[in-house]
């Protein structure tokens, strides 16, 4: 027994299912949303970011294991993949081509969180103490910096001129 009164084989067990159903049924759900997003951006997007978004897409198809890589390393970090999948959907990237990387590192990354909620759960009083610090505000900036940089960067400039631009006026 371990320290919650359950026999360890049936946390391992409840962990392989989260992985089981969670990656395949996230996976699904992103291709899915990649598929119809296009849709929408059609009523929300203003037409060049979406001529720049196209662009990207175009130089995604022809780049082979870098967009696997990229897409991969992607997954493994702390950050939503729906800005991910938004863009190769308004791009029209063809989502079977990112959807194996997508699943491995979905499926790393989610053994890393349910292993660290797990210890979170059997320790939250000492972690309670030590939650607002300087780290985790830290990592919350990186983060929106990171989506930021995607949403505001002029793809186009930077791909084709070696330019950085940045564009705030994205919404219509």
């Amino acid at each position: 027994m371990d320290s919650n009164g359950f026999p360890p084989s049936t946390i391992q067990t409840k962990h392989l299912a989260c992985f089981v159903h969670g990656v395949p049924g996230s996976a699904i759900g992103r291709y899915l949303y990649s598929n119809y997003i296009y849709r929408l951006s059609d009523r929300f997007i203003k037409r060049q970011k979406k001529e720049d978004l196209k662009f990207i897409g175009r130089r995604l198809e022809n780049r082979g294991w870098g967009v696997q890589l990229f897409v991969f390393l992607y997954t493994l970090m702390p950050l939503p993949s729906t800005p991910l999948f938004t863009a190769a959907g308004i791009a029209r990237v063809k989502t079977l081509n990112i959807i194996p990387a997508f699943f491995a590192g979905k499926f790393i990354s989610d053994t890393v969180m349910v292993i660290t909620g797990d210890y979170v759960a059997r320790n939250i009083v000492s972690i309670i103490h030590g939650l607002l610090t300087w780290k985790t505000l830290v990592g919350t900036i990186v983060g929106l910096l990171v989506i930021c940089l995607f949403l505001f960067i002029n793809w186009r400039k930077l791909l084709e001129e070696k330019k950085i631009r940045l564009s705030f006026n994205i919404w219509k």
